[in-house]
């Protein structure tokens, strides 16, 4: 019982902020003694700290108690084919330490070296070890198989597809570590702090080097019988809008080839856009002007066009937003992707862009390691205060 006062305080500060003894007790429902030496408990344990104190009336002041954020850190990474970002937060979300690389590594084997070395050194600005990490949460592309140690579905990061690859991960990471779909984890920070708050249903399409799919469904991620669940990539694609007569059958082939980056690239190249060799160069051509990057906008749109007429039809989003790299680029592509949409399909989800920018699938990173590092910190509750006594930052 009085572990379970204590969660109930623990929980009404984390939820609705610095309290006092009183408010706790009307909050709670717990009695004003009950709540005290809750606090006392918590307070020892280092859980909770005075936050200053607050006037209750005339001539009075009551003292204010919050949940203390240095209590725990955990650690957030967002691999991907392009960049690799790392960032470590307090419990109560804070980032307070963060860096962003190029992703160089022409191996998975040197990935998690980089990976190892780009975590010890962000943890080091944040004043700590790894061991000191509650959790660390990774996104990555692929599907995480837990049986076989490995992840499926990554062709753009060689060799990541190896057995044993989550064993790496874990040896140089340390146990606390959970791998996820990175498009999951976008989804998840954009209902967290983005977009999509307030959202129960919803898909988050992630266009870049390749295609993903958060899916949220009733305010849950939705994963699938195997985590596959929004491997949109691989939907078969073999329709084409050709001419001002509609839509005429092509060779059929994987939407991925058709719709991500180097797919842009390439009809570019076609159009004979000069001066495209990136997708993002192409998207900067059109705002410019240029006809044939205009063209490539239009065609791209249309494919997207038809990922999200297919997933509406299963799914029935609420909203469908719009992240990456190509994806982010929703000032060109909303308004020729909606015609589209109007051509194709009855149904009419909302289509919007993410608010998170490259930082979506780094946010849902730490907010997926917040919620369970809290239960974690919770059941460690006591071991804070020691290792400070013992002059360790945590």
């Amino acid at each position: 019982m009085r572990e379970l006062n204590q969660r109930i305080v623990l929980d009404r500060l984390r939820r609705g902020g610095a309290a006092t003894r009183p408010s706790l007790a009307r909050d709670t429902g717990l009695s004003k003694p009950t709540v005290g030496q809750a606090l006392l408990d918590l307070e020892q344990d280092g859980l909770v700290r005075e936050a200053g104190r607050t006037s209750a009336g005339p001539g009075r002041s009551a003292v204010l108690y919050e949940a203390d954020p240095a209590a725990g850190h955990v650690l957030g990474i967002d691999i991907g084919r392009g960049r690799l970002r790392l960032a470590v937060a307090d419990l109560s979300g804070n980032v307070v330490a963060k860096v962003d690389e190029p992703n160089r590594c022409r191996s998975a084997s040197a990935l998690v070296r980089t990976v190892h070395d780009m975590a010890t050194g962000v943890v080091g600005q944040a004043g700590m070890g790894l061991s000191d990490v509650v959790l660390t949460v990774v996104g990555s592309p692929g599907v995480p198989d837990r049986s076989g140690r490995m992840l499926h579905l990554a062709p753009n990061l060689p060799g990541w597809g190896r057995r044993g690859l989550l064993d790496e991960l874990e040896a140089v990471l340390g146990p606390g570590l959970l791998v996820e779909n990175d498009a999951n984890l976008a989804a998840v920070g954009e209902r967290d702090q983005g977009a999509a708050r307030g959202v129960d249903v919803f898909v988050c399409v992630n266009v870049g080097t390749g295609i993903g799919m958060g899916i949220v469904v009733d305010g849950q991620l939705f994963r699938g019988a195997h985590g596959a669940a929004g491997e949109v990539g691989y939907l078969p694609y073999g329709w084409v809008d050709t001419d001002s007569e509609g839509w005429t059958p092509s060779t059929p082939g994987i939407l991925e080839q058709a719709a991500a980056a180097n797919s842009v690239v390439q009809l570019a190249k076609e159009r004979g856009v000069r001066n495209a060799g990136t997708a993002r160069e192409v998207f900067q051509l059109a705002r410019q002007g240029d006809a044939g990057a205009l063209a490539v906008v239009e065609q791209e749109a249309t494919k997207l066009a038809f990922l999200v007429a297919s997933v509406s039809a299963v799914i029935d989003p609420e909203l469908v937003l719009l992240v990456g790299g190509i994806g982010s680029n929703t000032d060109l592509l909303i308004e020729p992707l909606e015609k589209a949409m109007h051509e194709i399909s009855p149904l009419s989800p909302r289509i919007a862009p993410g608010e998170l920018g490259e930082d979506a699938v780094l946010t849902g990173a730490i907010a997926t390691a917040l919620r369970a590092a809290q239960d974690i910190v919770f059941e460690r509750r006591g071991e804070n205060l020691v290792t400070q006594r013992s002059g360790v930052n945590v």
